[in-house]
């Protein structure tokens, strides 16, 4: 018995057992295991990570895109809505008083008002009663500057030719060598000298949207004349500049001059 014993235990030395099998048991297979590693926690952290980068970007971009368009869009309708209340404001109280409640009514009322307005003005009654206003207006101190300041600036825009409006958009040479700056021709005057006569235009360039500006007589000769309107030209000032067109073509200074500028015959002194 004792001889079978020992050879028992002799066999169980030299067979490992199944738990044993590959130099490694049960618990050293748990510890060893790749998912559990520090290397392989390290990449799997990194990786989540690197995802919830490219979410929040891909996220952010596409909310930002949103804004960019429906930004203009809320603030056009904003500005609609408000202009519609303030001129509905004008007679929605006549109609209040009158019992008659329905919005929209006196808007209708103060547009038509303006056209009829409008016809009147450029009748010869309508201008000499507005020339009487203006008479009345100049002389008080105070109103005189605000009325002829908001003349000037919605006589830029007036559809008739005829009136004392920019005439042209200039791009000049403002205030370096090689630097440009948008204008408005004004006015067109020659400037005697002892050496001769000068045309020189009256450029108003705008260094605060449109009521603010400076005023240069520059050569006529030196001012390029781009193939914009002036109406396009406003709008250019006022967005600071995003609504100007990629190309702008120049027509060539010596041989342009618009006829709403006038030609004149420059004297010899």
């Amino acid at each position: 018995m004792g001889t079978r014993e020992q050879k028992d235990r002799d066999l169980e030395r030299l067979i490992p057992t199944i738990s044993t099998v590959g130099g490694f048991d049960d618990s050293s297979s748990k510890s060893s295991s790749p998912f559990d590693s520090p290397a392989a926690s390290h990449q799997s952290s990194a990786g989540k990570e690197a995802f919830s980068k490219v979410i929040r970007s891909w996220a952010s971009k596409k909310f930002m895109t949103g804004c960019v368009i429906l930004l203009p869009i809320a603030i056009t309708f904003y500005f609609t809505w408000w202009f519609i209340h303030f001129v509905d404001g004008f007679f929605s109280p006549v109609y209040s008083h009158l019992g008659i409640n329905s919005f929209g009514l006196g808007f209708v009322t103060s547009i038509t008002f303006i056209f009829l307005v409008g016809v009147f003005m450029s009748s010869w009654v309508g201008t000499s009663v507005l020339a009487l206003g203006e008479w009345f207006i100049k002389k008080m101190p105070l109103m005189s500057y605000i009325y002829a300041a908001s003349k000037q600036i919605s006589a830029a825009i007036s559809p008739d030719q005829t009136s004392q409006a920019f005439k042209e958009v200039a791009i000049v040479k403002h205030p370096r060598i090689g630097e440009y700056t948008f204008g408005f021709i004004t006015s067109t005057v020659i400037l005697r000298k002892s050496t001769g006569a000068e045309e020189l235009c009256c450029v108003y360039v705008p260094t605060n949207h449109l009521y603010l500006g400076d005023i240069f007589l520059i050569n006529s000769k030196e001012i390029m004349r781009p193939n914009l309107s002036v109406r396009e030209g406003i709008e250019i000032v006022i967005s600071g500049g995003m609504s100007i067109p990629k190309i702008l073509t120049v027509s060539d200074a010596q041989f342009l001059l618009s006829p709403r500028v006038g030609k004149f015959t420059i004297p010899h002194v």
